[in-house]
């Protein structure tokens, strides 16, 4: 059995058909399928049952490296009459939509693409979906409309269960039950080593927690290694 993956290495022309779909549902926005074109056909194209309209779009950056730094792709969409430029100020921009890039082979797509139908169509070959989130709107003028996209856990100000991902402060309450340190005084609000309870204070670093703890075992609320993705 051929999947998309090993078509793609065989001999002779086969296009390659990309969609994205931009759901602002989560936002307060609607739901919008697009395709950048292609010479299939130059009105819609049916894939998997939806639509996706042409419009003029150009991507770039969703390249995965070797270096371990996320991809934050651009999306640069047209922007005629300047409809779509209003309707992402109608939803804020469109912060925080989801972006879905799909990707699959001419050859598979919908029946409903060809005037004689398809016989190797086939909804189930594609290549995985990428999703992302719309991290910051870049540029917007008359002619197009440029967003960035990141991955869910790079979008600024991104919530997991219960608190922010922040790096290197600490948000629980010095020596609350999460906290747990129970120990003697160490160190004033500007650092300075102390024996007076009056004056012992923590400064939400890890310094701080490594005064407190010693370097092996950390008892923070602070996400360190979620600097390694923006490096």
């Amino acid at each position: 059995m051929t999947t998309v993956r090993s078509d793609v290495t065989q001999l002779g022309a086969m296009e390659m058909v990309e969609m994205f779909v931009f759901d602002a549902i989560a936002i307060g926005g609607g739901v919008l399928r697009w395709h950048p074109g292609t010479t299939i056909t130059s009105g819609a194209v049916i894939w998997q049952g939806q639509t996706y309209n042409p419009i003029p779009i150009m991507v770039d950056g969703f390249e995965i490296t070797a270096t371990g730094k996320l991809p934050r792709p651009t999306l640069t969409a047209a922007n005629i009459g300047g409809v779509l430029g209003n309707y992402l100020r109608s939803i804020g921009d469109g912060l925080k939509a989801k972006v879905i890039r799909k990707r699959t082979l001419g050859k598979y797509l919908d029946a409903a693409n060809f005037p004689d139908g398809n016989p190797y169509a086939n909804p189930a070959t594609a290549f995985p979906d990428e999703t992302f989130y719309v991290a910051r709107k870049v540029n917007e003028n008359p002619i197009f409309v440029e967003i960035e996209l990141a991955v869910k856990f790079d979008v600024h100000g991104v919530m997991l269960p219960r608190r922010q991902v922040i790096a290197g402060i600490c948000q629980w309450a010095y020596r609350s039950a999460e906290c747990s340190y129970a120990g003697p005084p160490v160190e004033d609000i500007n650092g300075n080593p102390t024996t007076d309870p009056n004056l012992d204070r923590c400064r939400k670093t890890l310094d701080a927690c490594k005064a407190r703890f010693g370097k092996s075992v950390l008892r923070t609320s602070a996400f360190p290694a979620s600097l390694l993705v923006r490096q």
